[in-house]
């Protein structure tokens, strides 16, 4: 089966109108499940404080069949990366405390993604004893079983290079949008041309693509075994 799976970067109070916007523009364009990537206190405030109504839509997108992933911790800054310098205690720190804001407002993340895909050496390590998955900007990596090749399409990079990307993709086809790619014509242009060639593929969230492993039954005729 042929897959697309979008995913929304930057999710934050500062851009939540775009974001939510953007949801409903793929919505119409027959996307009907994505991943959101949440900064947790792009501010170094939680979210939910600064936006209440960002954390509702949250929930009301993930009952809808949306995955909810973390994004670092707090905005990067300048040229200075999120993660960069950091020892492997104070990535954990910063992790846990990303995941703790989260989960404060309803939401179990069951993933990961670094800001600008930016991973340390230390980030790389930590990861697999606090989520299920993670993605590089090559690579959708599964706690479990590995890594897929999967390139990331990002209009960051040009247009012409995303529509390109989608003629080469293989059964996974991942798309990153960005806030501000829609403050470009020539952009949400090249996302309706790659979203009608890809009008076949089937939508799914990056946690779909990691699913949870069995757990047998506690209770019922499992307890008289």
């Amino acid at each position: 089966m042929s897959t697309i799976a979008v995913a929304i970067h930057d999710v934050e109070p500062a851009t939540f109108d775009r974001c939510a916007l953007i949801r409903d523009w793929l919505a119409d364009h027959g996307v009907d499940r994505v991943t959101l990537l949440v900064v947790p206190a792009a501010d170094l405030h939680p979210f939910f404080q600064r936006r209440p109504d960002l954390a509702d839509w949250l929930l009301d997108c993930r009952d809808n069949g949306d995955a909810i992933a973390q994004q670092g911790f707090l905005r990067d800054r300048g040229r200075r990366l999120e993660f960069d310098g950091l020892d492997l205690l104070a990535t954990r720190a910063s992790l846990e405390a990303g995941r703790r804001l989260l989960e404060l407002a309803g939401i179990e993340p069951r993933g990961f993604v670094a800001p600008s895909y930016a991973y340390t050496p230390a980030l790389r390590k930590e990861l697999g004893g606090c989520f299920d998955w993670w993605a590089t900007l090559l690579r959708y990596v599964r706690r479990s079983d590995g890594a897929d090749l999967a390139p990331a399409l990002s209009l960051r990079r040009s247009p012409l290079a995303v529509r390109a990307g989608v003629l080469l993709a293989g059964r996974l086809l991942r798309l990153d949008l960005h806030p501000a790619d829609f403050d470009h014509t020539r952009h949400v242009l090249a996302l309706e041309s790659v979203l009608r060639t890809s009008a076949r593929r089937t939508a799914v969230t990056y946690d779909d693509l990691c699913p949870r492993p069995f757990a047998p039954p506690t209770g019922g005729l499992a307890a008289l075994l």
